[in-house]
């Protein structure tokens, strides 16, 4: 029992703990095998390639997909709480990464989904030491927390822009100029819309050559509305000090800050002796 306890632990510490440098050389492993398996995955889908070396892409495969799942095992084997992991955001991406491999035995072509794979380099934070992006990440967060009416408002507006504009040109095209359906007409108004114009539905009226130029000018206009959204009411919820920190030296904290968000210690002595 002593000697399985230890076990664990010494994987839990190889696996999660990126401080020490065994941790970090597993996660610079790990990080170039996930790198390495979607670059096999892309390049197996370009048909010369596979073509020329399909039976060693597949074998490739199938080893990285075999490392990844003995490293979900290990990381469910080592964990506190294996069903707080499982449930988690990195437990999830860990099993949705090993399963396309698995699928394509059922199901052809499913092994192109191990892009998904990419997802866990998000672990590379780690190794570059993540607290120092706290702030960061947090200024991120409450950016995006603070202003998600603002969006969802925004994306209703457009939505009914789109609708309305649709089914205007709809009207106005009809079926003899390749808007067939009020559905399709809302697709041309949202490609349009965006300014994205893939062009394979064009008006052809002069009316309707006027409503899309509208629309397109339109879309020039609102297109930055999100971002103007989040950077205003991020930079009210993130206002930040003077304040520099007495123990690390760190500036950047917020104005309502009270400890550092570097190290953790009181900023009220760094209040007292500006």
């Amino acid at each position: 029992m002593r000697s399985s306890t230890t076990l664990r632990k010494i994987i839990e510490a190889t696996i999660f703990q990126s401080e020490t440098r065994r941790g970090k050389v597993y996660d610079i492993v790990h990080i170039t095998v996930i790198i390495s398996s979607v670059i096999i995955t892309m390049a197996s889908s370009v048909a010369s390639l596979q073509q020329a070396y399909g039976e060693v892409f597949y074998g490739v495969e199938w080893g990285f997909t075999l490392a990844l799942s003995i490293d979900y095992i290990f990381r469910l084997y080592s964990v506190q709480n294996r069903l707080r992991y499982a449930r988690g955001f990195f437990g999830v991406v860990d099993l949705i990464s090993v399963l396309p491999t698995y699928l394509s035995l059922l199901i052809p072509g499913a092994q192109f989904l191990a892009g998904v794979r990419f997802l866990r380099i998000l672990r590379v934070f780690r190794i570059f030491n993540l607290p120092n992006y706290q702030y960061e990440i947090q200024a991120l967060y409450e950016a995006l927390e603070a202003s998600k009416r603002r969006i969802v408002v925004f994306i209703f507006f457009v939505l009914t822009c789109v609708i309305v504009l649709g089914s205007l040109m709809y009207t106005i095209e009809g079926p003899e100029n390749g808007f067939t359906s009020i559905p399709l007409s809302i697709y041309w108004a949202i490609v349009t819309l965006t300014t994205v114009g893939y062009g394979d539905i064009s008006p052809g009226t002069p009316l309707g050559q006027l409503l899309s130029n509208l629309i397109m000018l339109l879309g020039y206009s609102i297109i930055v509305i999100p971002t103007g959204i989040v950077v205003t009411v991020g930079g009210r919820q993130a206002r930040k000090s003077s304040t520099i920190c007495p123990n690390c030296s760190v500036g950047e904290h917020r104005e309502d800050a009270v400890y550092c968000w570097k190290c953790g210690r009181s900023l009220s002595a760094a209040a007292d002796h500006p």
